[in-house]
This record gives C-alpha cells, sequence and structure tokens, in this order.
C-alpha cells in the first residue's frame, strides 16, 4: 500500500497591472473620449526617437491591432502596442497643466535616463 500524494499546485498570483493611470489622466482622457474622439480609443506605445533613443508614442485608434493588450484603469480603456510592454510595464500616466503647455506625461520605473528636453528616454 503506497501513500501517493500530489504535490499542491501552485497559487497564481496577480500580476500588477501593466499601466496605470492618475485621477488627472483619467479624468482628461474620459474629457477627450466623450469630445473630440468619441468612439476611439487611446493607444500608447513606444517609437525610436530623439536624443536618448525612444520616445512615447500615443495615437487614437477606431479599434486594436492584433496583439494589442488592453488596460482598464478608472473604468477606462486603452491600448498598450505589444512591442511596447517590456518597456511601459508599472508605468503610470499622468495629465500636467502648466503655464505654457499641458499633456500626458508617464512616470515609467524601467527609464534608465532622459535627454536634456525631456522628449525621449532610453531603459
Amino acid at each position: 500500500m503506497s501513500d501517493t500524494q500530489t504535490a499542491p499546485s501552485p497559487v497564481k498570483r496577480e500580476l500588477p497591472p501593466l499601466m496605470q493611470m492618475t485621477e488627472r489622466a483619467a479624468k482628461r482622457l474620459k474629457q477627450l473620449y466623450e469630445g473630440a474622439n468619441k468612439g476611439q480609443i487611446l493607444r500608447i506605445g513606444v517609437n525610436t526617437r530623439g536624443c536618448s533613443g525612444m520616445s512615447y508614442d500615443m495615437s487614437f485608434v477606431e479599434s486594436a491591432s492584433p496583439g494589442d493588450e488592453s488596460v482598464t484603469d478608472h473604468g477606462l480603456k486603452l491600448l498598450v502596442d505589444r512591442k511596447a510592454t517590456l518597456f511601459l510595464i508599472g508605468t503610470v500616466m499622468d495629465y500636467e497643466v502648466k503655464d505654457l503647455e499641458s499633456g500626458f506625461t508617464f512616470t515609467n520605473p524601467n527609464e534608465k535616463g532622459r535627454c536634456g528636453c525631456g522628449e525621449s528616454f532610453h531603459v
């Protein structure tokens, strides 16, 4: 008589979100979704450009491309280009209003540095 025991299956832990939005970013994105970009979805990617080599690319699209990752935060959906996911894991998108400019900004824990003008980064 043998006591055959199976090992318990490993507990799967929930992965951290690919990206998150601050309240300000969510509020602004909701305004865009309800206004000029009604029926579209914000898609975020990374392009090779600038002094440091990479820059964030944002565009509004009608639907997801094959392989796009879908992120939902604050009840709002956005898309992330699959080729950019490794560069964007853990990134927080914010919306800042300054004296002479306003726009979405990114706090990316994967960035190792930025160029002097702040337009590009490297990992």
